[in-house]
């Protein structure tokens, strides 16, 4: 089965912490791989995510969804164990295994019992090591990402992100969608996809976290069983992708009887000294159901049951986005007043209030983020991927804070362009000038 992260599912920006400090170690392996840890000795149980950098960018020319197809082959055969006898040890173990992947990163989850974690460590290496890509699993989920092909093809809404794609980036890679074309994936062979596993899934590209009970010395033996046969070296990193948008709308038509609304402009990464400024303009301007967009397009004029905004910090390139769905009629007044008040924002910033409640929503809603020990190192990884240190979970809700509504005009100033913005219209739109 194929599961496909969200860029902006991994912004470690939303996340939090339970506990009101997290002691994290640094672990080294005997072999060289590093990992954060955080020892938790209640349960006998421990999370093990690992990331890769590159993810699906890295699919070689003419090989567009390869990646894709290639992790959705991870748990259907490895070892001695077809598919069917895969999923059977896993059950036996109480173990999940879970391998998912984006534009940015290929990860691993796994979770597992102390009692048969030696055991489940094999399993999960011969599923990164050893896959089999069998040819009648490489069928069956061939045909399964055909499927989505298929289904995007007749869905407003994977058309409009798809069509946003090829405005924003072109022939990057973020351009295309990542599970390729019917035509790429048709072509795609066994030999396919032991290159593409060998592109992505390398030592020179490796982040890992493990939160449960294990000790660093356990780890660190646990990490050189589990990763020693990975190649020291992937395929080289993609370019920075350059954002090709320019303000104005484009139409794709679609029939029925409302229009799917994609919107974006230049957005900003997460290690910007401005960062959290733009996150809360962001929580004020689209996020939540008191947002200025809600509240004007929404609740003041009816025009949508919904509209929202979100900052997307990618690797190679950062976007600050927005999405609504509005009867065809009424497209073109939703336009006009959400360019209105991203214009306004940029013009007079915010009021204190709005900041205030802003920072006492995302300072409150923070530590309920961590709920578990895969949520906390999920986490983890996704900081050691953003360039974070160690103590940002810890830190965080101080640098909300301290955000001053100075900054908020600043930023917004220096950021939101009305003008900018490309919205991307599927759907048969009334009165709407391109």
């Amino acid at each position: 089965m194929i599961r496909v992260i969200a860029a902006f599912a991994l912004m470690v920006g939303l996340a939090a912490p339970a506990r009101a400090v997290v002691e994290i170690a640094e672990v080294t392996s005997p072999g060289g791989l590093t990992a954060w840890l955080v020892e938790n000795h209640e349960i006998p149980f421990v999370a093990l995510e690992i990331r890769f950098a590159g993810g699906a960018s890295l699919d070689a020319p003419g090989k567009r969804g390869a990646i894709h197809l290639m992790t959705g082959l991870l748990e259907e055969g490895a070892g001695i164990l077809d598919a069917q006898g895969f999923a059977e040890e896993a059950e036996a173990l109480a173990a999940e295994f879970r391998f998912d992947v984006g534009d940015d990163l290929l990860s691993v989850s796994a979770r597992m019992l102390t009692e048969n974690r030696d055991a489940s460590v094999a399993l999960l290496r011969a599923a990164l090591i050893e896959t089999r890509f069998d040819a009648d699993a490489l069928e069956r989920v061939r045909g399964q990402v055909l499927s989505i092909i298929d289904a995007d093809s007749r869905d407003p809404e994977a058309i409009a992100t798809e069509t946003f794609a090829r405005a924003a980036w072109g022939e990057h890679p973020y351009g295309s969608a990542l599970h390729g074309t019917r035509e790429s994936v048709v072509a795609l062979t066994q030999a396919d996809m032991f290159e593409a596993r060998a592109r992505v899934m390398a030592r020179d590209r490796i982040r890992i976290a493990a939160v449960g009970d294990i000790t660093p010395e356990a780890l660190g033996a646990l990490l050189d069983t589990l990763l020693a046969g990975l190649p020291e070296a992937g395929a080289p990193m993609p370019p920075r992708a350059d954002l090709g948008l320019t303000g104005g709308v484009s139409v794709v038509d679609f029939a029925g009887p409302q229009s799917i609304v994609l919107f974006g402009q230049v957005g900003l990464p997460i290690t910007d000294p401005d960062y959290f400024a733009a996150y809360l303009i962001d929580q004020i301007m689209g996020s939540g159901i008191g947002s200025r967009l809600m509240t004007e397009v929404r609740e003041k004029r009816g025009l949508s049951y919904g509209i929202s905004s979100f900052l997307v910090p990618r690797d190679r390139s950062e976007t600050w986005q927005g999405y609504f769905a509005s009867a065809n009629e009424k497209v073109a007044e939703a336009i006009a007043v959400t360019r209105e008040e991203w214009g306004r924002m940029a013009r007079e910033g915010a009021s204190e209030a709005e900041l205030t409640a802003a920072k006492t929503y995302l300072t409150g809603a923070y530590p309920l983020r961590f709920d578990g020990n895969g949520r906390i190192a999920s986490i983890l990884v996704g900081m050691q991927h953003q360039g974070l240190p160690r103590d940002y979970i810890n830190t965080r809700n101080a640098r909300v804070e301290a955000v001053t509504l100075d900054d908020i005009r600043r930023v917004a100033e220096r950021l939101l362009n009305a003008d900018a913005l490309r919205f991307v219209v599927v759907g048969q739109p009334v009165g709407l000038a391109q």
